[in-house]
């Protein structure tokens, strides 16, 4: 397989300049001593940090601005990432989806299918106008909206205490919707944490910051994958440039989402090879031919490997190194589980 370039970031996240509590050099700093490759601020319908020149590098970590949309009722949030003008929240979601696309940009269904059975005083945001087109891709596991929805009165002190370890893995209509919606067109799927690192007074004497920053920079992470080497530059040039790479890699589905808390999954790649050893990525798109295979590479033990296409499952097995026999077309992705726990999610490919 040609040699690529891995990348690992944690998008969806909010600073002061909307409902986070964070600084947004505080916030940079943080994801840099967790040697994360790059974040992507989403603060709410502002680009604020991006007008005052925080989307940059620090040390080795690229922090990107994007902003989180939505209409006028709240509702249909929407990742909006490479653009440089805020969006008006009156608008339709149609309309800011054709926004972001016409100035460039890629934008990312936020929380897609969220919903709250506790905590009725902080209301669940959908997305609900499934009418829409031209969307980049969805967000198939959100941190934050997985935690609220698996809070009961029962584990609630567990939960706070420990929040990392009641993540279970991305919503199963989520993932039903996403193969679906890929049986039509590309549609690319990545991970977002939510970080607000909210502080609620207890007891009414002291403060406590629930899901840190830190905390979260260890969960829900989204892996990139390049053709070429990111060079670390203070230029406006070079931080432009790491912006269209980064971009690039999301909009064409050179990516995949793990959950670091069970281990580090770089090093994880799923890609078809052929006799002659070509070979074809995640976010690719080949025709059908005999002796084709897919091939799995997982960085670590023996793990669990599904294989679905068209969304069922149609193998599994257990390795660290799983090959398929391509048997028919369809839109392939892989799912591995550590130890059962839900751990790296693939991008599809396509096979005509």
């Amino acid at each position: 397989m040609p040699k690529t370039i891995e990348y690992v970031g944690v998008i969806h996240l909010h600073s002061v300049f909307s409902d986070g509590s964070g600084e947004v050099d505080q916030i940079a700093s943080i994801a840099a001593e967790c040697e994360l490759d790059f974040i992507i601020l989403t603060d709410h319908n502002t680009l604020r940090a991006r007008d005052e020149g925080y989307q940059k590098f620090y040390d080795k970590t690229y922090f990107m601005v994007g902003c989180e949309i939505n209409d006028k009722d709240n509702r249909n949030h929407y990742l909006a990432l490479g653009i440089d003008k805020v969006i008006s929240t009156r608008l339709p979601p149609q309309d800011y989806i054709n926004k972001v696309n016409e100035m460039g940009g890629i934008g990312f269904i936020a929380h897609p299918d969220e919903k709250r059975n506790q905590m009725k005083e902080h209301p669940p945001y959908p997305w609900v106008d499934w009418d829409c087109t031209g969307f980049t891709g969805i967000e198939i596991w959100n941190h934050m909206s997985e935690w609220m929805e698996n809070l009961t009165e029962e584990n609630k002190y567990q939960a706070f205490m420990h929040p990392l370890r009641t993540i279970q893995g991305p919503p199963p209509e989520t993932l039903a919707r996403w193969d679906k919606l890929n049986q039509s067109r590309k549609v690319i799927g990545i991970g977002g944490v939510d970080a607000h690192a909210h502080k609620i007074n207890l007891l009414g004497f002291f403060e406590v910051e629930v899901f840190p920053y830190k905390v979260l920079f260890k969960s829900v992470r989204t892996h990139i994958l390049l053709d070429e080497k990111i060079e670390i530059s203070s230029s406006p040039e070079g931080i432009r440039k790491t912006e269209e790479l980064i971009l690039a890699a999301l909009k064409q589905g050179k990516c995949f989402v793990s959950n670091y808390y069970h281990g580090d999954a770089k090093g994880f790649r799923f890609f078809v090879k052929d006799p002659a050893f070509n070979t074809w990525g995640q976010g690719s798109e080949l025709e059908f031919r005999e002796n084709l295979q897919f091939v799995v590479r997982i960085p670590g033990p023996e793990c669990t490997v599904k294989l679905i296409r068209n969304g069922e499952v149609t193998d599994i097995t257990k390795s660290d190194e799983a090959v398929f026999e391509l048997q028919e077309p369809g839109v392939y992705r892989v799912e591995v589980y550590k130890h059962n726990k839900a751990w790296i999610f693939s991008n599809h490919i396509r096979v005509n």
